[in-house]
C-alpha cells in the first residue's frame, strides 16, 4: 500500500534527497473519497513522474457555512488502495492543524471577474481557499508537474491564473473529464444521488453534448446555445439549474453575443439536495 504521510516535515524529509537525486515529482492534490476520476490523474502522473504525490486533505476554507464539510466523505483507508493501484508513491493526509498552524491566517486570493462568475458567485470564499491550500501544497512538495482534472474548469483557470501571477515554476498538467460510461461526469458528490437522481442527472453530459454540436454546426450564438443547454435541463422533473453559462478562455472572459473558439459552457445543477457542476469547451 502507498506510504500514508501525516506531517509536513516528514514529508519533505522524504522528498528533498529525492529530488537532490534528479528524480521528477507529480502531485495530485485531492479531498479523497477517490473514485476514477482521480485515478486516471494518479496514473498520469505515474507515468510522467519518478515520484506522485496525492494528497487528501478536506480543506475546510473552501467551504462556506451552509456546505456539505462535515458531510463530506472521508475514506482514507480505501483512498490508499486507490492510490497504490493507480501507482501512486506516497499519501499525504495532514490534519486541519497542520496545514493550517495559526490562527491568524494568512490567505492567496486571485481577484477579479475569474473568481466571482460561475460557482464564485454563489460561493464567494471558495476560491480563495483553493488557491491558498494549494500553494501551501506546491510549497511543500515542490512538485515538477500538478495534475488536475477539468471537470473542475473555473478552479483550473483561477489556478493557472495564480501559477503565471505568482511565478511558480510548475507544470500545470490538466486532464480530460473522466466519466461514467452513461456520460455522468465522476464526483465524490455522485454518491449522495439516489438511484433516480443519478439517472436524471445524465441529462447534464448530454445536454453540453448537443450544444458542441450544435456549435461545430455553425450555431455561435450566446444566447441560443445557453437556452438550447437550459431547456433541455428543465425537461427533466428531478432537476434545479443553479447557472447555464459560457465564458471565452483563457481566463473566463465576457462574451457579448457571439461564442468564439475555444469557449468553456459550464452548469451547476441541482438534484435533489445534491449540486453537480460539468463543463465543455466549444471550440
Amino acid at each position: 500500500m502507498a506510504t500514508c504521510i501525516h506531517t509536513v516535515e516528514e514529508l519533505r524529509n522524504l522528498i528533498k534527497p529525492l529530488k537532490a537525486q534528479g528524480k521528477t515529482v507529480g502531485l495530485v492534490p485531492t479531498m479523497g473519497a477517490l473514485h476514477a476520476g482521480h485515478a486516471s490523474l494518479i496514473e498520469a502522473s505515474a507515468k510522467e513522474n519518478d515520484i506522485t504525490v496525492v494528497s487528501v486533505f478536506v480543506n475546510p476554507t473552501q467551504f462556506g457555512p451552509n456546505e456539505d464539510f462535515e458531510a463530506y466523505p472521508r475514506t482514507l483507508e480505501s483512498d490508499l488502495k486507490v492510490v497504490e493501484n493507480a501507482g501512486g508513491t506516497y499519501v499525504f493526509a495532514p490534519s486541519a492543524k497542520e496545514m493550517y498552524p495559526s490562527e491568524d491566517m494568512t490567505w492567496v486570493e486571485v481577484t477579479g471577474d475569474i473568481t466571482k462568475v460561475l460557482c464564485g458567485r454563489t460561493r464567494p470564499i471558495h476560491f480563495r481557499g483553493v488557491t491558498t491550500v494549494v500553494t501551501k501544497l506546491f510549497n511543500i512538495v515542490a512538485p515538477t508537474r500538478a495534475y488536475f482534472g477539468q471537470k473542475d474548469a473555473q478552479q483550473v483557470e483561477v489556478l493557472k491564473r495564480m501559477v503565471k501571477d505568482m511565478f511558480i515554476d510548475i507544470q500545470m498538467r490538466i486532464m480530460p473529464i473522466n466519466r461514467e460510461e452513461s456520460g455522468l461526469a465522476r464526483s465524490s458528490r455522485n454518491t449522495y444521488l439516489s438511484e433516480s437522481e443519478k439517472a436524471a442527472a445524465t441529462v447534464l453530459s448530454a445536454s453540453l453534448k448537443d450544444a458542441l454540436e450544435a456549435f461545430k454546426k455553425g450555431e455561435h450564438s450566446l444566447k441560443a446555445i445557453s437556452e438550447m443547454v437550459k431547456e433541455k435541463i428543465s425537461k427533466e422533473p428531478l432537476s434545479n439549474i443553479e447557472y447555464v453559462e459560457c465564458y471565452g478562455l483563457p481566463g473566463l472572459y465576457p462574451l457579448e453575443n457571439e461564442i468564439k473558439a475555444p469557449s468553456l459552457l459550464a452548469l451547476a445543477v441541482r438534484f435533489g439536495n445534491t449540486r453537480l457542476i460539468d463543463n465543455i469547451i466549444l471550440e
